[in-house]
């Protein structure tokens, strides 16, 4: 029998109460009661107290299996030994200084020994921080400004980012030009004349869009993986032909792969083949601290070189290359093995495909997106290609089950997103799937 979601809500309220009173408590200090957007959702979010390996710990003393890594970022769980120690040492040293340290030339140079279109990098404290410098490097080296993102694509909370990121259906126009959609008030409309929104996965269009606007293009803007979007992975063929119409005339293709830098070691741009023009990094390479990242081509980054003067783009940043998130990257990303990307993202196809048996054995009418250790739940039979087949979902049965599994002890975003860590083991696998089953079976009637 199907329980209105409002019960499942309603045990959600009873077994998350200190929770409910510290949200009832932050309104009269946070804006909203909360101090970052993403993690609230009606009727309030839960607050945690504290994790270790892949189990979150609530003000509650409830226990939960924790499959959205603080939104991907956390791909080794919480105090991890090697982390830990690092952060630990650094910080008897010093947590910041008015210069530089090796910390950070030592996390430089193991990325650009990963990624091989990253020439040169700088480090930011936040990824909105390294979208805007990326755009603006695209900007001042092609001397265009026009910038192409895709319909759909999250790049933080910079202007030009801010643009049809979460357009609603009803006004994205149609397919063969989609409309530019600001995501936020106090956006100046000049903004939006400079922007150009294309389909994904859609070569068409996309080609179409772009041929009328190469003139203009500073730089195709892209997710490899849609990762907002519904953890939706790009067609090759799209992605090649990106790459070719970009380079042909002169328009800089950039890979936003701070979600998708998980799925190798080199990032989604090593697993399609593909080589940017320029790189946003974050999430995995900060060990769980305010790192993120920005590189690419070295004659693009000459235009931060400061030895000739005062550089083109000045990039400054109190806590940009902080050593104590140097070290906790750098020991992050040393602990990210061939082996342990392997072993994730095995975990990440074993739990895709119990998914969906448990789906096609119960007659849900839904599936789940995602490559290596990445997943998202979409409560749809179409073909989830882009941005709207995923908004075409039922969302009223993706919230019910977000709760459903959020009371069984499974953490993860309300809108279906997860992903695998180091710290789970198979077992941890079976436990999501016994949780989906009593979900499917005991609040939602299948």
């Amino acid at each position: 029998m199907n329980i209105p979601i409002e019960k499942v809500i309603q045990r959600y309220i009873e077994k998350n109460k200190k929770s409910m009173q510290l949200y009832q408590r932050a309104q009269n200090s946070l804006a909203g009661g909360i101090t970052r957007t993403s993690t609230y959702f009606q009727p309030f979010p839960v607050y945690m107290e504290r994790g270790e390996g892949c189990m979150l710990y609530d003000v509650d003393g409830n226990e939960r299996v924790d499959f959205l890594g603080n939104y991907t970022s956390m791909i080794h769980g919480y105090n991890h030994p090697k982390i830990t120690e690092a952060v630990t040492r650094q910080i008897q040293k010093g947590s910041c200084f008015g210069a530089p340290t090796e910390q950070e030339i030592k996390l430089a140079e193991l990325l650009i020994l990963r990624v091989p279109s990253i020439e040169r990098i700088r480090f930011a404290s936040s990824g909105s921080e390294a979208i805007m410098f990326t755009l603006r490097l695209a900007q001042g080296f092609t001397g265009r400004y026009k910038i192409a993102k895709i319909e759909g694509g999250f790049h933080g909370s910079y202007d030009y980012a801010l643009m049809s990121m979460h357009p609603p259906l009803d006004q994205v126009g149609p397919v063969e030009s989609p409309a530019v959609i600001p995501d936020a008030v106090g956006i100046s409309p000049a903004i939006s004349e400079q922007m150009v929104i294309l389909p994904f996965n859609d070569q068409k269009n996309s080609e179409r869009l772009i041929l009328k606007h190469k003139h203009e293009l500073a730089c195709v803007l892209i997710e490899p993986i849609l990762g907002a979007g519904g953890i939706i992975p790009a067609r090759k063929e799209y992605l090649q032909f990106l790459r070719e119409i970009t380079r042909q005339y002169g328009i800089l293709l950039i890979f936003d792969e701070i979600i998708s830098f998980r799925v190798r070691l080199g990032g989604a741009q090593e697993m399609y083949g593909i080589r940017p023009d320029l790189t946003t990094l974050g999430k995995i390479i900060s060990g769980g601290y305010p790192v993120a990242a920005f590189g690419g081509r070295e004659d693009i980054m000459a235009l931060m070189d400061p030895r000739s003067g005062t550089p083109r783009i000045p990039h400054s940043g109190t806590f940009n290359g902080t050593p104590v998130g140097m070290a906790a990257g750098l020991a992050a990303m040393e602990a990210l093995t061939p082996e342990a990307m392997d072993r994730i993202n095995q975990m990440g196809e074993k739990l895709r495909t119990l998914i969906t048996e448990t789906f096609k054995k119960r007659g849900v009418k839904a599936q789940v997106t995602g490559v290596g250790s990445l997943f998202n739940i979409h409560f749809s039979t179409e073909e989830i290609l882009d941005y709207r087949s995923a908004q075409r979902g039922d969302m009223k049965s993706r919230n019910q089950l977000f709760f459903s599994l959020l009371n069984r002890g499974i953490f993860l975003a309300s809108r279906g997103l997860g992903c695998i860590s180091t710290a789970m083991t198979w077992e941890h696998l079976d436990r999501f799937n016994t949780s989906l089953n009593d979900a499917l079976a005991e609040d939602m009637g299948y």
